[in-house]
């Protein structure tokens, strides 16, 4: 019960329902009830066990890359912050984990946020062991990570003097890019969006629409109402709504009180729009993934939005020309410098190598010399990255071989000598040799060798697995590609959390402990885990489908 408690994000007194203990009852007679109170400490029982077997997991894990984000609780005067870790276990599957749900005092300041993490990051033993931390745009999060970062260096060296430490939210960029474009229509949305309700307010209305799409012989069969602050939402019911552009006008004449129908000169801009923003839906779709690796992906994803804005530059209508000039500003704003977390990724992924970069940086930095300086940054910086893991790998060998020495130069009693065999002693000189870099290194040999080109679809190819195939032959290679594919590029897995967070603290629940809330959010996100469940989504989230019965 306590499971399913935290897995179905239950409020406590459920124990107490009777027709719910009816059925254990049901089931088995000797069942005993039990009350909310046990309920709760059964929980917090689980918490504390699934705690413990995650910090061991953590403890064989190299590096972590962390996503965090702020919520507030409508039911609280209060704010929390969510921290998720991201890395690859032992056999080489990309996993995620809520470490914390933590209440944050106002006022948010960044360095309150810094020490949150922190000691967050102290409490799991995994403050040497970060790689990255992934947020959105907002201000308090850069003072935030300066702060952290200073912190963490004079503990541990960061991969490439941190410059890969902050990682901003890509799917934050795309959504000030696209709602730039959505505020030049900001009426023609109204409009839409107010139509579609007008039509579903009651089913005469229905009715009436259904009849002009079956004369209209249409095959559609559906509208869309966003939920208003998801922009993607918006561009579903935009797409949706615009295959029915002819019936709105005919719509119009049968119903007099309809006020809201848009010109053909609004579906126009309308079509425009939304041919953009199916590149940025589909990007956002890609890159927004925390069950697969993402960060080997987004370099694509960045060009073909460049490719749309510029081709959007030169469109014939003044419309377009002056909202994709606004969005270019923004675009050149975050992706103007050289963005090193997606070219590197891109490099590790077998698929693409350098060519990628190649190809693509050209398009998206220009002049031409400035695209071949960031070539030679990525290049430098992944030789850079490659020695520092090198480096480490030695670290480790010798570290091996102390161990090996110190357990061979003990006294062996056999027959009554005390001997080191000839075996041992050449394991030990071949661990030696093992731990110096070849003359080419595997970076190089890497490069050197074509692209992997997958048989069948790209979308099933698992850039992890394929270094999991090759990691004997790659051995520093591969502990670095594992690290860098494991970076989260946005902060999604983590905003997901407030999806529970809005039923875990709601007006019922709002006195709960922070104990009992972390214990909750993450002990339900563990389970999951562990029983390979999904959560389900936050149904006052979704935007409403409106089927037409034609």
């Amino acid at each position: 019960m306590a499971t399913a408690i935290m897995v179905h994000e239950h409020p406590f007194n459920i124990v107490e329902d009777e027709v719910w203990m009816w059925g254990f009852q049901y089931a088995n007679s000797e069942f005993q009830k039990i009350s909310r109170k046990t309920a709760r400490s059964d929980c917090l029982a689980i918490y504390e066990a699934e705690k413990k077997q995650l910090k061991a997991l953590l403890q064989g894990v190299s590096k972590i890359s962390l996503t965090t984000d702020m919520w507030k609780s409508a039911h609280q005067v209060a704010e929390y912050m969510v921290i998720t870790g991201h890395f690859i276990d032992a056999g080489w599957n990309l996993q995620k984990r809520v470490l914390s749900f933590v209440k944050v005092p106002a006022p948010r300041r960044g360095i309150d946020m810094a020490d949150a993490i922190f000691k967050c990051l102290k409490a799991w033993g995994i403050e040497n062991k970060v790689f990255s931390v992934s947020v959105d745009n907002a201000s308090y999060n850069d003072s935030c990570l300066r702060a952290l970062k200073d912190t963490l260096s004079l503990s541990s060296s960061l991969p490439l003097g941190g410059s890969l430490f902050h990682i901003r939210c890509c799917a934050h960029i795309l959504n000030l890019l696209v709602q730039d474009g959505l505020g030049r229509i900001r009426d023609i949305i109204h409009n839409v969006r107010e139509s579609v309700k007008y039509i579903n307010y009651n089913d005469s209305r229905l009715k009436a629409f259904c009849d002009v799409v079956e004369q209209k012989r249409l095959k559609e069969k559906k509208l869309i109402i966003d939920c208003p602050t998801r922009w993607n939402s918006t561009y579903k019911m935009l797409s949706t709504a615009l295959k029915f552009k002819v019936v709105f006008p005919a719509y119009k004449e049968r119903e007099p009180h309809y006020n809201y129908a848009p010109s053909e000169e609004d579906w126009n801009k309308v079509e425009k729009i939304c041919k953009l923003l199916e590149v940025f839906n589909l990007a956002t779709h890609v890159i927004s993934g925390s069950d697969y690796p993402t960060a080997n992906l987004y370099l694509p994803e960045v060009w073909r939005v460049k490719q749309v804005i510029d081709n959007a530059t030169e469109d014939g209508d003044f419309f377009i020309r002056e909202m994709a000039s606004s969005m270019k500003e923004k675009f050149d704003k975050y992706w103007g410098e050289c963005n090193m977390v997606m070219a590197i990724a891109s490099v590790l992924d077998p698929r693409c190598k350098l060519y990628v970069v190649n190809y693509c940086f050209p398009l998206i930095y220009k002049p031409d010399y400035v695209a071949l300086e960031n070539v030679d940054k990525v290049v430098s910086a992944l030789k850079t990255m490659y020695d520092e893991y090198v480096g480490l790998y030695k670290e480790e060998t010798t570290m091996g071989n102390e161990l090996v020495n110190a357990s061979n130069n003990f006294p062996v009693n056999v027959s009554g000598s005390s001997i080191v065999t000839g075996f041992d002693q050449i394991m030990s000189i071949v661990r030696e040799k093992q731990a110096i870099p070849p003359m080419k290194s595997e970076l190089e040999a890497y490069l050197e060798e074509g692209v992997y080109i997958p048989e069948g679809s790209s979308n099933s190819f698992s850039a992890l697995e394929w270094w999991k195939n090759n990691s004997l032959k790659y051995k520093i290679l591969s502990k670095m590609a594992a690290d860098v594919l494991a970076i989260p590029i946005s902060t999604v897995a983590s905003e997901s959390t407030f999806s529970a967070g809005g039923r875990v603290i709601d007006e019922y629940r709002s006195k709960l402990n922070e104990q009992s809330i972390e214990a909750l959010i993450c002990g339900g996100d563990w389970l999951r885990n562990k029983y390979g469940l999904k959560k389900k989504p936050k149904v006052f989230e979704q935007e409403e489908e409106i089927v037409l019965k034609i």
